[in-house]
């Protein structure tokens, strides 16, 4: 995921994080608001792409592939490593606002 990719993530997760609160922002009435499932597959399918990215690099260079180098293996699997985690973050304050909501009294 390149600066850009995680420019973009954070964007969205502010914007969810705005619509939840009430707010508008923008970008979602720029786009006719945005569909949260739809954008938190479209991360989790980021997230999947650049691991798969990553283990393909790694193994071409495990491979002895000329054009694999090994600083861009380096980089390209701490850049997976560093949005997994991000989406590990992502989902636990999801399950927190999830039980949050159960347990309030109506």
């Amino acid at each position: 995921m390149s600066v850009q990719g995680i420019d973009q993530l954070l964007g969205q997760l502010q914007a969810m994080s705005a619509k939840a609160a009430g707010q508008s922002t923008p970008a979602a009435e720029a786009t006719g608001g945005a569909d949260f499932a739809g954008l938190l597959k479209s991360s989790l399918d980021q997230v999947s792409q650049m691991q798969q990215s990553a283990q393909a690099q790694q193994a071409a260079f495990q491979a002895g592939a000329p054009e694999a180098d090994l600083q861009d293996v380096m980089v390209s699997l701490q850049k997976a490593s560093l949005s997994f985690q991000t989406m590990v973050q992502v989902r636990n304050k999801l399950v927190s606002a999830y039980q949050e909501v159960m347990n309030m009294q109506v």
